[in-house]
């Protein structure tokens, strides 16, 4: 088979670059972060007509300009040869607005190709694309397709063949006539030579260093003389650089599009659903309706794969009985049922509303929905340093932590990825209010309500210190602004392609969440077992050790391993609770905690007799702000892709969990 070829997948957000990358490479990609930089990086690969192909899928930006690092990223893995061609993505929608990132490409030596996606929308809108005519003017392939339907995928094939054989650049030679009428452009241009800097014409060099782009005018410092580099900086300091150069830019795309799309002259209006979601009264609760009833569908999807997990949890039993019977040692049988087959069980209940939710708002994002969703929320986020996007993950919070975190998927910049995680498992999720109104009712009757408020109010304080703590090393100060620039068209989405990306978001997300659920399952296991069966295990000897110290926080030490266990799961801390109050099993407690365990008949009457007031108040906030649990933990290190970050977030909470602990425990010895 010949030499692999490799190709960079460029275009601004919402361009249709995923659903393509998606498409093309299924289940051969794989995620990270780039060298030294924490930005996605996708990469994948594909086979078509017996030829192999690497891609990368290059982060999304609306320039190439040096203002963020996603942007730096971008233009660098162009620039050093990786790929052999360059595939640009536009949305044929709104080619007017999505072909600045090929005018801000033009100058590049790279070769390149054009994909004018969204072709369904741009049809919709009654517009005609004469492609061929418009390949003419720029000199490079062009194809017409709809990236969420594959059955038109041999217009991009073609085009990429092309683009392989023949290896053009793009024409740009009417943009560099925009930008000689630049006063100082000429004079500029003449002081750097071509090839000076690899991957970069003179042209581009020069329209940047007009821009005052940071990273093109070090290069040039280290590439040319001291005197050389005084003139330049001399021309650019008097010339408003950024202004004419994106002039000329648009000037080039409104000449590259003169004639090229045809379409019938309609009043541009508001949909009926535009003119609800931009209502400035019923704006925001419509979209919050409209991520609430997206979070409810979202359990319809996801029941075969939680009833797959409750099948699994009801062959511990049977296992165990089987194990016995053939003289497994006790210690394999309890790993494989307590620690592998519950884990499992688990694992399978929460992937699938996982599935349900990238399922529901996959099929939002595609159709048009969740840029609304930014559009209203953007100003309101932007407060705490995010995009419009982030309100998804924090109202599915509600139900699942680790929903929450598959729901960032939706949100292009790493940093504020990272810090909407970050501020999602401050909302307390769908097991903790299992079990808080129970606690709250039985130790403060009517006061219960007051307890729910001052919760909520606490989530809300506490996301904005996050926000804050977090926000400046994740994102720069002047990313802190709206990211729509304009409402996308809806457009019906294709089923199949969405199908694929979830299917294998899923099947990604299962494999790395299991290998860190088993993998901490096994640590608090080992720590929790008695090996021989009648000394205490490791953590109840540290339990007991640091009770003083626990005691400070409001806790004994059954209350403070019952906070540990809620780390693992919160639904079953009453049971934990129970079973050691009672004189349990102490190595279930953990699984008990993932389970949901039995709790004792008499639990209220234990739990009154032997917890004061102002412990139950500490008890309460700890279990509700701790970790939200161990797979929302492996959730949020998939899709950020940084064992640091992951680690910073669940420290931060716990200690920020016994903090609010020892805080309502001090208000309630005031108080009772």
């Amino acid at each position: 088979m010949s030499e692999k070829t490799s190709i960079a997948l460029l275009g601004q957000p919402n361009s249709g670059k995923s659903t393509l990358f998606n498409a093309l490479t299924g289940l051969h990609q794989h995620v990270g972060n780039w060298p030294g930089k924490t930005v996605e990086k996708k990469e994948g690969s594909f086979t078509h007509d017996g030829k192999e192909y690497d891609i990368a899928d290059l982060p999304g930006s609306y320039s190439l300009s040096a203002n963020s690092d996603e942007e730096v990223i971008t233009r660098d893995y162009i620039a050093s040869g990786k790929a052999d061609v360059v595939c640009i993505m536009a949305d044929s929608s709104q080619l007017e607005r999505s072909l600045f990132m090929t005018a801000d490409y033009a100058g590049i030596t790279l070769p390149c190709f054009l994909i004018l996606n969204m072709a369904d929308v741009a049809a919709s809108q009654h517009k005609a694309i004469k492609v061929s005519e418009l390949e003419q003017k720029l000199g490079i392939p062009v194809a017409l397709i709809s990236a969420n339907d594959k059955k038109e995928y041999d217009a991009f094939f073609k085009a990429l063949e092309k683009a392989v054989s023949e290896k053009k650049r793009l024409n740009c030679e009417s943009l560099e006539k925009g930008y000689s009428e630049i006063e100082g452009y000429e004079e500029l241009k003449s002081l750097i030579p071509e090839n000076l800097i690899n991957g970069y014409s003179s042209m581009w060099i020069a329209s940047k260093a007009l821009e005052n782009d940071p990273v093109i005018l070090a290069k040039l410092k280290n590439a040319v003389d001291t005197q050389t580099m005084d003139k330049i900086d001399s021309i650019r300091n008097n010339v408003q650089g950024a202004v004419a150069t994106g002039s000329a830019k648009f000037s080039w795309i409104d000449e590259q599009l003169e004639g090229i799309v045809a379409r019938q002259s309609q009043k541009v209006t508001l949909s009926k659903l535009d003119r609800l979601f931009t209502h400035k009264t019923w704006g925001k609760p419509a979209v919050i309706l409209t991520v609430v009833l997206g979070l409810i569908a979202s359990f319809i999807p996801a029941l075969p794969l939680m009833g797959v997990g409750m099948a699994i949890a009801s062959l511990k039993a049977p296992v165990a009985s089987a194990l016995v019977s053939i003289g497994c040692p006790d210690l394999i049988v309890a790993f494989i049922c307590n620690v592998f087959i519950q884990s499992l069980s688990f694992i399978f209940q929460m992937l699938g509303f996982v599935f349900g939710v990238t399922l529901v708002f996959g099929l939002l994002e595609e159709a048009g929905v969740m840029a609304r969703v930014s559009y209203v929320f953007d100003n309101t986020m932007g407060k705490l340093g995010l995009q419009g996007k982030s309100v998804m993950p924090f109202l599915v919070s509600f139900g699942c932590t680790m929903g929450g975190a598959a729901g960032t998927r939706v949100i292009d910049n790493w940093g504020q990825k990272v810090l909407t995680i970050a501020l999602a498992w401050a909302v307390p999720c769908g097991a903790a209010w299992s079990v808080v109104p129970m606690l709250s009712t039985l130790f403060f009757g009517p006061g219960a309500v007051l307890i729910i408020v001052v919760i909520l109010l606490t989530m809300i304080l506490h996301m904005y210190i996050t926000a804050k703590i977090f926000g400046r090393g994740l994102v720069k100060e002047e990313d802190r602004f709206g990211m729509i620039m304009e409402l996308p068209p809806y457009h019906k989405p294709k089923w199949g392609a969405l199908l694929r990306y979830v299917l294998g978001r899923t099947k990604d997300t299962f494999i790395r969440v299991t290998k860190v659920v088993l993998l901490v399952c096994t640590i608090f296991w080992l720590l929790s077992y008695s090996f021989d069966g009648s000394s205490e295990p490791i953590l109840y000897k540290i339990g007991t050790a640091i009770e003083p110290v626990t005691k400070f926080f409001g806790m004994n030490w059954q209350l403070f391993i019952a906070f540990i266990a809620s780390s693992i799961g919160k639904e079953g801390a009453l049971g934990v609770i129970s079973a050691l109050f009672n004189g349990g099993n102490f190595s279930g407690a953990f699984y008990d905690a993932m389970s949901g365990a039995e709790l004792a008949s008499d639990l209220n009457t234990t739990l009154l007799s032997n917890v004061s007031k102002p412990e139950a108040l500490a008890f309460i906030f700890a279990i509700t702000f701790n970790m939200p649990c161990v797979v929302a933990l492996a959730a949020t290190y998939q899709e950020i892709h940084s064992a640091k970050w992951t680690a910073r977030i669940a420290i931060y909470y716990t200690v920020g969990a016994l903090l609010l602990a020892m805080i309502a425990y001090h208000i309630g010895m005031l108080i009772w």
